[in-house]
């Protein structure tokens, strides 16, 4: 490939990657508020119970009962936060234990809200205990403690999920060991106390500024290393044509950026939504980094097999591979769809059921489309068409300029293009003139009627040692016979094959052979014969119905001729009578 075409791909490539991103931050920015302003949700109705009245502060599921008490502690309103503990303390001694629990909470549980089961019954990962859920583990000196949400029944409010009493037993020996710097200390009051849309001014600059910046930084490194690689490859290969590889493409800068953020997380002590946030954008960029990388690495391997498929003259092949290509990629991005859809608790159960409903209606709506392809890829692995090669399809004769997976091009001896479905190749005849191995040579040869015996021997040897001593004549295949009395001519058919690689070399052959048969005929002294007729004019004497006797009378005419008449060979006769006074 030149040069130029591949930095010219790679700059398209470059600027794709470029929109790519920019799109992505602008979805961080429509799920920034979301993930960090979460509110208290809407219980779920329980079916064992449908008599039981909906609980206004969602306590109903395990992910309602911690949202609801993190976001009503994170306002400030630790009475509502203490009615989700299931404690016997009252009072401020209640409030003070809601307050210890949101600060171990925001500062120590790891970020993993979106694995929260948002059911009635819980996520029942422990079978012993199907009343507990794990909301996470807090390490501490004396050890892990687990942060554990219990279901219990109350008579009028029915089933809640409360933090269990053990969890709150172990709560403020863990309140006195966060020690752990706040980046609230760290950063100047106005980022931290300014907010926009409920959100810190520095969580924005981080999201807009920092995390572009670094982008940036790392593609202008990306830049500094291709062209030290570069030049390292062209003098290694000795060869200045060499493009400068990338050393390090957007699905690698993108993973670079979610180490740093992971990384930043264990440094810095942020606050628990802020955490979740900051967690699960490293999440989504972790996925897009991966779907890129392998859609990166599918592309190369695509290249390389069409290279290889070419050096073996399967061009055909190549269509073949490029769809199997863009599947793979579709499924990629299906896959890494449907893992960021874990990641944020959602079961594509539903969306999998549908899609299949929907294949379904597309699969019947595109039949046409698909019964093309499939025609086409046979086409192509059974290897009856190639590019080159002249067919005759039905009505049309030319040669194949193209296969597509939808139709093949065909280049008719017009100089127009025709399109022809696959399918529709697939269901009639096929004619491929270029497979022959070799092209019969069959011409009849009409000598005239006045060639004698003796001639017709002698032109028969010289036209069979004529064939067999030209090496391009298939030996076997040669036959020279006398094959009948024509109407006007004494036919001699003329059969054999010819060994030529295309069709213009046989044309080039055949004419050879041509006009050596006619110099051996020429040289036997027999001539070519045409269609001929013999007139025999009749003169009556009397009157014009005299003269329409004697067109009925012509046999007769044949014993008052002269012997060369007489003796002729019967031929086709056309008599014409003339009337003369």
């Amino acid at each position: 490939m030149d040069p130029k075409g591949k930095t010219a791909g790679l700059q398209k490539s470059e600027a794709r990657l470029r929109i790519q991103t920019c799109l992505f931050f602008l979805f961080l920015l429509f799920c920034f508020p979301a993930l960090c302003q979460i509110g208290t949700p809407l219980s779920t109705p329980t079916a064992s119970r449908p008599d039981v009245p909906e609980d206004a502060l969602g306590r109903t599921t395990p992910r309602g009962t911690v949202l609801g008490f993190l976001n009503s502690a994170r306002k400030g309103d630790y009475e509502l936060a203490a009615r989700y503990l299931d404690t016997r303390l009252r009072g401020k001694a209640s409030t003070d234990l809601a307050h210890q629990l949101f600060l171990v909470l925001d500062r120590k549980l790891p970020a993993r809200l979106n694995q929260l089961s948002d059911v009635a019954e819980g996520s029942l990962s422990n079978p012993l205990k199907p009343d507990q859920e794990l909301v996470g583990t807090i390490s501490s000196d004396s050890g892990n403690v687990d942060i554990i949400v219990k279901r219990v029944d109350r008579e009028k409010s029915g089933s809640l999920w409360m933090f269990s009493s053990e969890t709150l037993n172990s709560i403020p020996n863990l309140y006195e060991e966060v020690t752990a710097v706040s980046v609230d200390s760290v950063l100047p009051d106005f980022l931290v106390n300014a907010r926009f849309a409920g959100i810190a001014l520095f969580e924005w600059l981080a999201v807009f500024v920092c995390m572009p910046l670094f982008y940036l930084l790392t593609t202008l490194l990306n830049r500094v290393l291709s062209r030290l690689v570069g030049q390292w490859w062209r003098r290694l290969r000795r060869n200045p044509n060499l493009s400068n590889p990338e050393v390090l493409p957007g699905s690698i800068r993108l993973l670079l950026l979610a180490v740093l953020i992971r990384w930043l997380l264990t440094k810095l002590s942020l606050p628990l939504l802020a955490r979740q946030f900051w967690f699960s954008t490293a999440t989504i960029i972790t996925i897009s980094g991966c779907v890129g990388l392998l859609i990166l690495l599918n592309g190369r391997v695509e290249r390389f097999m069409g290279r290889h498929l070419q050096g073996r003259n399967l061009t055909g092949a190549t269509s073949v591979l490029r769809l199997a290509r863009r599947a793979i990629d579709g499924l990629i991005v299906f896959a890494g769809v449907l893992v960021a859809l874990y990641h944020f608790g959602v079961k594509p159960t539903a969306a999998l059921a549908g899609l299949g409903v929907g294949g379904l209606a597309v699969a019947f709506a595109a039949q046409k489309t698909l019964e093309n392809v499939i025609a086409g890829v046979s086409l192509i692995f059974d290897r009856a068409v190639g590019l080159g090669d002249t067919l005759k399809l039905g009505d049309t004769v030319g040669t194949v300029k193209d296969i597509g997976l939808l139709s093949t091009w065909i280049r008719t001896l017009d100089r127009t293009l025709v399109a022809i479905p696959n399918g529709q190749i697939a269901n009639m005849s096929l004619e491929n003139v270029s497979a022959r191995d070799k092209f019969w040579f069959h011409p009849i040869l009409s000598l005239r009627c006045g060639t004698t015996s003796q001639q017709m021997h002698a032109v028969l040897a010289k036209i069979r040692s004529l064939l067999a001593e030209n090496r391009q004549v298939e030996p076997d295949s040669i036959r020279v016979s006398f094959l009948r009395f024509g109407l006007s001519s004494l036919d001699v058919e003329v059969f054999a094959y010819v060994l030529a690689r295309d069709w213009n070399q046989f044309l080039e052959l055949q004419e050879t052979l041509l006009l050596q048969i006619m110099e051996r005929v020429e040289s036997s002294g027999v001539q070519i014969a045409l269609p001929s007729q013999i007139v025999f004019m009749a003169a009556a004497s009397a009157s014009t119905a005299t003269g329409m006797e004697g067109l009925l009378k012509v046999p007769a005419l044949d014993k008052k001729t002269d012997d060369g008449v007489a003796n002729l060979p019967a031929l086709p006769r056309q008599v014409q009578g003339t009337d003369t006074r």
